[in-house]
C-alpha cells in the first residue's frame, strides 16, 4: 500500500518551506541553554520525528501534529517562538537532547528505566500499551515465548527494544532485529506489506495506522502500560520545572484535552471489515466520483475529502443506494430536498453531489459566523442527519445546561439528551434520535482522515 508512504514523502518534502522555524539539519548552538536563555533568545528549540502522532504537514501545508500542538501551546505560554528540529530516529532524538541540539523533545518518548537513568522526563502527557503487531493471515505470535519463532524488528534505542531486552531475561529465546535507520510506522507498513512478520509499536501509533493498514493485527500487550513524557536532559530543572507547572495549569490541562480531541477522539474501536472495506473501495469506487466532488467542493467551503467521506457513510459511494426511509442516492438525499435543489434523477451522480454538497453548504450558512472551524462544519453535517431544527433545540438545551453551543465538543454530550424525555418535553421540536448525527461526524472526519492519507 502506497498510502502511508506517500503522506510521509510528501511531508518530508514540504519540510523544505520552513514553515514554524522547523530546521530539520539541527543546526545552531548545541549548547544546553537554561530557562532563562531560553526566553532571553525568545525561541523555544524542540526535537521531533515526521509522523501521524507526532507532527507533520498538513494539506495546506500548515504545521500539525498533537506534539506540535502541544508543544506550540507551551512555547506561546513562555512568549517565545518555537523551533521544531526534525530528526530521522529515536535515536537522533536522545542524541540530540544529549548534545544540546534541543531544549527539549516532544516525539510520542515512552518513559523508560534506561532513559530515566540517562535524562528527565516531564509529566505525563498520556499513557500507551507497547504492542505487538502483526499481519492477520500471516506467521504471528500470540505470545511471549511464540516472538522466537517470527521476524521481529524495531527501532533501534526504542522503548521497544528496551522492553524486548528486558524480557529476554526470562525468556531467551526471544530474538529481533534492531534497524538504527527507520522509525515506528515504516515497520508497520513492511509487515502489511508481509516483508516482516511483526514489529512493536504504541497503541495509539496502532490505532491511526491500521485504518490504513487494516491486516494489521494486534496480537498482546507487551507488559504494563507506560507514560508518554516530554524529554530533556538532566541539568534542564528550571525548564523542568516550568513545563510541569504549566501542564498541570488550567491552560496546560486545555492544551492536552484540545489535542486529544482533534487528533484521537474520531478514531472508533477498529473494524477490520469496515476498514478494509472503505480502503478497497478507496481504490474501486473513489475514482469514479473524485472530479465530482471536487467540482462541487471548489463552489463550497469544503474541501473534496470531506464531501467524499460524506458520501461514503451514506452510501458507500453506491450512486443507485436506497433506504426504507425514501432517501435515495449517493447522497442519500430526500425527495423534497433534491426537488428543492432542482435535482430531477436522485440516482444520478452528476446531480446528486452538487445537490448535496448545497445541501451542506446551506446547513453551514444557517450556524453563526461566531462558531469557529472545524466546529461549524462538523454542526452543519449533524444538520444535514438531523434536521436544522433539532440542531437549533439542541443549541437551546446547551445554554440551559451551560455548556457552550458554538463548540462541537460540548454540543456531542446534549445532542444525545434529545431524546431522553425529561430533556425533549420542553424543546420546540421534541424528540430526536440525537446520538446519531454524533455518531455521523464521528464517521465522516474518521472517513476523511482515511482518505486524506490514502488519495493525498
Amino acid at each position: 500500500m502506497k498510502a502511508y508512504l506517500n503522506f510521509a514523502t510528501a511531508v518530508l518534502i514540504l519540510l523544505g518551506l520552513g514553515a514554524c522555524g522547523q530546521d530539520p539539519a539541527g543546526s545552531g548552538d548545541t549548547s544546553v541553554r537554561s530557562l532563562a536563555d531560553i526566553k532571553a533568545a525568545g525561541e523555544l528549540r524542540v526535537l521531533s520525528r515526521n509522523a501521524p502522532t507526532t507532527y507533520f504537514l498538513d494539506k495546506n501545508g500548515q504545521p500539525a501534529g498533537p506534539e506540535y500542538e502541544l508543544v506550540k501551546a507551551f512555547a506561546d505560554s513562555l512568549g517565545v517562538e518555537l523551533r521544531l528540529i526534525v530528526q530521522d530516529t529515536v535515536g537522533d532524538i536522545l542524541s540530540g537532547v544529549s548534545q544540546g541540539k534541543g531544549d527539549l523533545a516532544a516525539a510520542g518518548l515512552t518513559q523508560t528505566e534506561g532513559r530515566k537513568a540517562a535524562f528527565t522526563f516531564s509529566r505525563r502527557i498520556e499513557t500507551i500499551n507497547e504492542q505487538v503487531v502483526c499481519r492477520r493471515g500471516g506467521n504471528v505470535a500470540k505470545s511471549v515465548a511464540a516472538l522466537g519463532k517470527v521476524s521481529l524488528e524495531v527501532p533501534q534505542k526504542s522503548s521497544y527494544e528496551e522492553s524486548l531486552t528486558a524480557l529476554q531475561s526470562t525468556h531467551p529465546e526471544i530474538t529481533w532485529k534492531s534497524n538504527p535507520n527507520t522509525g515506528t510506522e515504516p515497520l508497520l507498513q513492511k509487515v502489511w506489506e508481509g516483508k516482516l512478520d511483526c514489529t512493536v509499536a504504541d497503541s495509539n501509533i496502532v490505532a491511526i495506522n491500521r485504518r490504513f493498514l487494516p491486516e494489521l493485527i494486534v496480537m498482546f500487550d507487551l507488559g504494563s502500560p507506560k507514560d508518554h513524557a516530554w524529554l530533556m536532559a538532566k541539568d534542564q530543572s528550571e525548564l523542568k520545572a516550568e513545563v510541569d507547572r504549566w501542564m498541570a495549569s488550567d491552560a496546560g490541562k486545555a492544551a492536552v484535552d484540545r489535542v486529544h480531541y482533534r487528533y484521537y477522539s474520531f478514531i472508533e474501536d477498529f473494524d477490520f471489515v469496515g476498514t478494509r472495506a472503505l480502503v478497497e473501495r478507496i481504490d474501486k469506487r473513489l475514482p469514479k466520483y473524485k472530479s465530482l466532488f471536487e467540482k462541487a467542493a471548489a463552489k463550497h467551503p469544503f474541501d473534496h475529502t470531506l464531501l467524499a467521506a460524506q458520501a461514503y457513510q451514506e452510501s458507500h459511494w453506491e450512486a443507485d443506494a436506497k433506504s426504507p426511509s425514501g432517501v435515495r442516492g449517493i447522497m442519500m438525499l430526500t425527495q423534497n430536498t433534491a426537488k428543492s435543489l432542482g435535482v430531477t434523477n436522485r440516482l444520478d451522480p452528476r446531480q446528486a453531489i452538487p445537490a448535496g454538497a448545497e445541501y451542506l453548504s446551506k446547513m453551514h450558512s444557517r450556524f453563526s459566523d461566531e462558531i469557529p472551524e472545524p466546529d461549524r462544519t462538523y454542526m452543519a453535517l449533524a444538520a444535514y442527519n438531523l434536521g436544522r431544527a433539532h440542531m437549533h433545540d439542541a443549541q437551546t438545551l446547551a445554554r440551559k445546561l451551560g455548556k457552550d453551543p458554538h463548540s462541537w465538543e460540548d454540543m456531542q454530550e446534549v445532542l444525545p439528551l434529545l431524546s431522553d424525555k425529561r430533556y425533549y418535553k420542553d424543546l420546540r421540536y421534541g424528540y430526536a434520535r440525537g446520538m446519531e448525527p454524533v455518531r455521523y461526524v464521528q464517521r465522516i472526519r474518521n472517513y476523511e482522515d482515511i482518505i486524506e492519507k490514502k488519495v493525498d
